[in-house]
């Protein structure tokens, strides 16, 4: 006895896990925003005298008892007894279960399952890379979260079977057979790409060099780019100097012609200082008597005498404003005889 309770024990543990991997288990996926029906099959027609009950986590969301009345409303229940979800969210996931109530007043458990709600699929993106080495092509499909996502690929109206990954590598042969395009899918959506027509065309080879012959010397293009970028920047240099020596004479010049200008400036002043510097001439007054010769002249006579000699005298000054250096005619002083 104790042997056989223990094994009922384990069998009923069983079971009842099993019962809640059951409920947890996703039995209808959904994407947010769409519509969804959870309907049943009866093996005969559901009638206005059949009590209808839909619960959503324990709760329930619709009941219609035997004679019709109708206590609560889901968003819509079908004729048939379908259960009708309009614009989904996530808060629409959980545990649905239908039950329906025969005259006889039992209660048949005729649906139950969870529904799980998940973002719709956003159409993909298709890129490509040509890869002349290995003369394939290279096709990317671009989507978000691309690990809870199933990959397949159309080759014109062909669908490649063995191609599931996000990735698709088609020799350059096989591009005849058409456009590419890649299909993403969830459990609740799928989308498709647009159809890509690849164009690889490889690149035209670069031109031919002849080797150098003989006595002849073939540099790089680097090489020579680098010493045209050597002889300029040297080239460079050199007019930066020679502008730099030009600018230094030209300013020195310019400094010896200041100071010979200043020398010539200084020595005429010292000479017309000089020429200045005279001996000294005597100078008579205007108001001396110069005595007139014998024999004795008349008083009016002298005085016309001194006034003659007096003139060349008051004259001078005029004559050394205009000349920087006049030399005067030397008095002669006239001799007095004696009355005789």
């Amino acid at each position: 006895m104790g042997r056989f309770a223990v094994m009922a024990a384990v069998f009923l543990l069983g079971c009842s896990l099993l019962s809640a991997a059951d409920t947890d288990t996703c039995k209808v996926y959904a994407a947010v925003g769409k519509n969804l029906t959870l309907s049943f099959e009866l093996s005969y027609k559901l009638s206005s005298r059949d009590g209808l009950k839909w619960t959503h986590n324990g709760t329930t969301v619709y009941w219609r008892d035997s004679s019709g009345l109708i206590y609560l409303m889901a968003d819509s229940v079908s004729s048939t007894g379908s259960l009708l979800l309009n614009n989904l969210q996530f808060s629409s996931a959980g545990f649905y279960e239908a039950t329906v109530s025969n005259p006889s007043q039992r209660e048949t458990k005729i649906w139950s399952g969870r529904v799980c709600v998940v973002d719709a699929v956003t159409k993909p993106q298709l890129t490509y890379d040509c890869d002349f080495k290995a003369g394939a092509v290279v096709l990317n499909c671009k989507a978000p979260s691309p690990q809870a996502l199933l990959f397949s690929w159309t080759l014109g109206t062909t669908l490649l079977q063995k191609e599931m990954g996000q990735t698709l590598r088609l020799p350059l042969e096989r591009l005849k057979g058409g456009s590419v395009a890649c299909v993403v899918n969830n459990k609740a959506s799928g989308a498709n790409s647009d159809a890509v027509l690849p164009v690889c065309k490889s690149p035209t080879p670069p031109p031919r060099v002849p080797a150098p012959g003989p006595g002849q010397v073939c540099l790089p293009l680097k090489t020579f780019g680098a010493m045209l970028v050597g002889g300029a920047g040297l080239v460079l240099v050199l007019l930066i100097v020679i502008i730099v020596l030009c600018c230094r004479h030209k300013r020195t010049g310019a400094q010896m012609r200041s100071g010979n200008k200043a020398e010539l400036r200084l020595t005429s002043v010292n000479k017309q200082e000089l020429g200045s510097i005279g001996p000294d001439y005597e100078t008579m007054p205007a108001s001396e008597d110069y005595p007139c010769p014998s024999p004795r002249p008349s008083p009016r006579a002298c005085k016309n005498t001194a006034e003659a000699q007096q003139k060349p005298l008051l004259a001078a000054p005029a004559e050394e404003e205009q000349k920087p250096s006049p030399v005067p005619k030397p008095r002669t002083k006239l001799t007095q005889t004696p009355d005789a």
